[in-house]
Formats: structure tokens, C-alpha cells, sequence
């Protein structure tokens, strides 16, 4: 269930090192919430320069969203959303700094995943993905 979408400025590091960093992503996500990697899915948008902005000023820093499975703990989020940009930027180089992560929590009732529609993460005592 987990998607991961990078924006990336083109000739950002990020897009040259694809694989490594979707190797990455989904092995952060599997160790911290026990969801098996093959249900991490990870996704690639070049655009051009100047087109992410922040406060209205124009930045170089590739961004990402997560959609993650809703019912993690604060300190479950806490260390994905680390683990997920320390791994990130290990491979491309780029500072911790220069890069934003955001994580947004989806009901299962909202994801539809080899023909199935997930349970609810409460409904689920294994609640993996």
C-alpha cells in the first residue's frame, strides 16, 4: 500500500540514482513497519527548474509524499519519515536540509491493491502495509 512520489528538479540526483533510491525506500519502510517490500510502490516526477516553491521563492530541493496506511504511532512516523530521508539522501548526496518528506496517512478502506480492498489498520492485529 505505501506510495512514494518524488518531485525532482530535472538533473537532480535523485532521478539518477531511481532504483537505489526505490531499493532504499522500500527496505526503510519494511524494517520500520514490518509491511512486506512488495507492497512498496515508488514513483518518479521530473520537472522543470523552478517549479517547486516554498514561501512563494523558487527551490532546487527535490521533494516527496508518502501515502502510507493511517493507524502508525507518532514515534512509528517519527522514524520512517528519518529513516526514509536519511537513506534518500545517503545515495543522491543531497543535504537533509534540502530535501522535505511528507507522509499522509490513508484509510484502508480508500486502497484498492491486488483486487482487494484493505482493512482498516485497527480491524487488522497484522496490519503490515
Amino acid at each position: 500500500m505505501p506510495f512514494y512520489q518524488f518531485t525532482v528538479p530535472t538533473g537532480g540526483a535523485t532521478l539518477r540514482h531511481k532504483a537505489e533510491v526505490a531499493a532504499a525506500m522500500t527496505k526503510v519502510h519494511a524494517e520500520v513497519t514490518g509491511a512486506p517490500g512488495a507492497y512498496v510502490h515508488c514513483s518518479f516526477v521530473e520537472v522543470p527548474a523552478e517549479s517547486i516553491f516554498v514561501a512563494g521563492e523558487p527551490v532546487s530541493g527535490p521533494r516527496m509524499v508518502g501515502l502510507i496506511r493511517e493507524g502508525r504511532s507518532p514515534e512509528v512516523r517519527g522514524r520512517l519519515l528519518h529513516g526514509l530521508a536519511d537513506a534518500w539522501c545517503e545515495i543522491t548526496g543531497d543535504r537533509k536540509e534540502d530535501v522535505a518528506v511528507f507522509l499522509t496517512e490513508v484509510p484502508g478502506a480508500n486502497v484498492l491493491e491486488d483486487g482487494a480492498v484493505l482493512p482498516e489498520a485497527a480491524d487488522d492485529p497484522g496490519a503490515i502495509a
